[in-house]
């Protein structure tokens, strides 16, 4: 099952760029029938985790805002409902699987791989495929096409939850070290080549994160934290040369990085402070937004550019909070695994755009979290999983 688990999640990933309703409804279902047979084949009992409380919530409240009403748009609540639903299947399954220790290690390496090998596609696909996905589809939107990925940001999201598995791996497998280093920078320079500021800052961050945490909790001498450093640093100079700096440097000279998406704010605020309690309905802020924006940005506005914010304008604050304290709770948990700070890293990508909006990015970030928490503590201190 974690085969096919892999196989749903990477589908999710590969067919991003796909417009059509068809892709995304594939891997919704697809999720749901695998939790399904999951939980009636019982391949194992997990203990409980506090991980499941906002996820059931989400799927609650959809349910609750539908039938009572209190939705401004139906359809647009259901799809959303859709979307959470496969992302609570997406946990389950997870969650009962990686209780194998073994199968915890595998998948983490699988995901590594794949994220290694699709950032060095999506590099090269970015230089000399002029807009077109795989070099074949035309995207509707082709300025920033990485490998599946239409936009920058989704795309620098997707490298973050991955990256500190890599520069784990760097530093505490010593006998494929060089092989995890190349992986890391290969992923360093992909988001240097996407041009993504928030990319660059978080998985910049998420570098010394590890680092740093490796050296608190005693993982490894300052000796061979020294060497690894340097050799990881090599390699980062390296891949990031090769890639060049030109459009992440263009993009960081804008006199306000922050153009837009501080009136998109503003109005979601003014959203929330109209309905606090129930929210307008889970997937309903493209629709009310025009009633309370104070630009006109030329184009359709599908997001708020912040995941906080729209959670608490379309499912009021009960659920705002809610995403609140599943955030909190990966907090302690990812800093603990160390390899799983790429949680922590994506939940504050979210202040500034959308990467749970996307039901296939956000299935790759719940996989993590199921990893965060199926991981034993002995294993959360490091000592199992590390070879």
């Amino acid at each position: 099952m974690q085969y096919l688990l892999a196989a749903l999640v990477f589908f999710g990933v590969l067919t991003a760029w796909v417009t059509d309703y068809w892709a995304v409804a594939a891997f919704e279902v697809g999720a749901c029938i695998l939790a399904t047979v999951a939980m009636l084949r019982g391949i194992r009992t997990p203990r409980f985790t506090f991980a499941l409380v906002p996820l059931f919530f989400a799927v609650f409240w959809g349910f609750f805002q539908y039938w009572t009403g209190r939705t401004v748009s139906p359809f647009n609540t259901r799809i959303a409902l859709a979307r959470w639903t496969s992302m609570l299947a997406i946990f389950v399954v997870g969650y009962i699987l990686f209780q194998d220790l073994e199968v915890h290690s595998r998948f983490r390496k699988a995901i590594v791989w794949f994220g290694f090998l699709l950032a060095a596609l999506s590099t090269l696909q970015a230089f000399t495929s002029h807009g077109k996905v795989f070099w074949i589809f035309p995207a509707e939107v082709n300025r920033n096409v990485l490998g599946p990925f239409v936009s920058r940001n989704q795309f620098a999201a997707f490298i973050e939850v991955v990256l500190p598995l890599a520069m784990y791996g760097s530093l505490r497998h010593r006998r494929e070290a060089l092989l995890y280093s190349c992986m890391t920078g290969v992923m360093y320079a992909a988001v240097i080549a996407s041009g993504s500021r928030a990319g660059l800052l978080l998985t910049s961050a998420e570098i010394i994160a590890v680092v740093l945490f490796l050296w608190l909790y005693g993982k490894t001498s300052g000796s061979a934290l020294g060497w690894s450093l340097l050799r990881i640093l090599i390699l980062l100079t390296v891949f990031t040369v090769a890639v060049g700096w030109g459009r992440v440097w263009s993009r960081l000279q804008s006199s306000d990085p922050y153009e837009i998406r501080r009136e998109l704010a503003i109005s979601s605020i003014s959203m929330i402070k109209a309905r606090p309690v129930y929210g307008f309905g889970m997937g309903t802020w493209p629709i009310v937004y025009p009633q309370y924006a104070i630009i006109d940005v030329g184009q359709f506005a599908n997001r708020a550019h912040n995941d906080w914010l729209e959670w608490t304008a379309d499912g009021g604050l009960p659920f705002g909070v809610a995403m609140l304290s599943l955030f909190l709770w990966c907090l302690p948990k990812a800093c603990r695994t160390i390899w799983g700070i790429g949680v922590v890293a994506v939940f504050l990508h979210a202040t500034v755009d959308y990467p749970f909006s996307r039901p296939a990015l956000a299935g790759w970030i719940i996989v993590m979290i199921a990893l965060i928490a199926a991981a034993p503590d002995k294993r959360a201190r490091g000592v199992e999983g590390d070879n």
